[in-house]
């Protein structure tokens, strides 16, 4: 009861404390747009839209075609010794490093310690060292 005499309260205070505005605003309504330039103006929008489409779909392609062409010259310059290096690597990352190195060195024990704590790290790890540096 307390509360909503309170809220009762503060509500007629803030109705007594509103000030009355000093400036007036008149609006008029505008003219009735024709339905000829709404549907100009729709099929602008849609015109636009399937502009934008359009543009879209070049890009894309043209970005397919550029990756195509990347990997014509990736095939072109790969040869079969890496390809095989990468198979073995792939399915034990230790061999891989150990056949690219020619040695047991460091780069064979981390990819070792990696590929026996994960999989995936020492399979990343192989990877980016073999064909970094070819």
């Amino acid at each position: 009861m307390k509360l909503s005499y309170l809220l009762t309260c503060l509500s007629f205070l803030m109705l007594l404390s509103t000030t009355e505005a000093l400036a007036v605003v008149v609006v008029t309504p505008k003219a009735a747009v024709e339905k000829t330039e709404v549907n100009e103006a729709a099929l602008s929008k849609k015109e636009l839209r399937k502009q934008e489409r359009k543009e879209k779909r070049e890009t894309r392609r043209q970005f397919r075609q550029q990756i195509k062409e990347w990997f014509k010259g990736m095939r072109d310059t790969m040869d079969d010794s890496l390809l095989l290096l990468v198979l073995v690597t792939i399915l034990l990352p230790p061999l891989g490093m150990y056949l690219y190195e020619g040695a047991a060195t460091n780069r064979f024990w981390i990819s070792l310690v990696l590929w026996l704590l994960f999989y995936v790290p020492g399979l990343i790890y192989t990877l980016y060292v073999i064909l970094s540096e070819n």
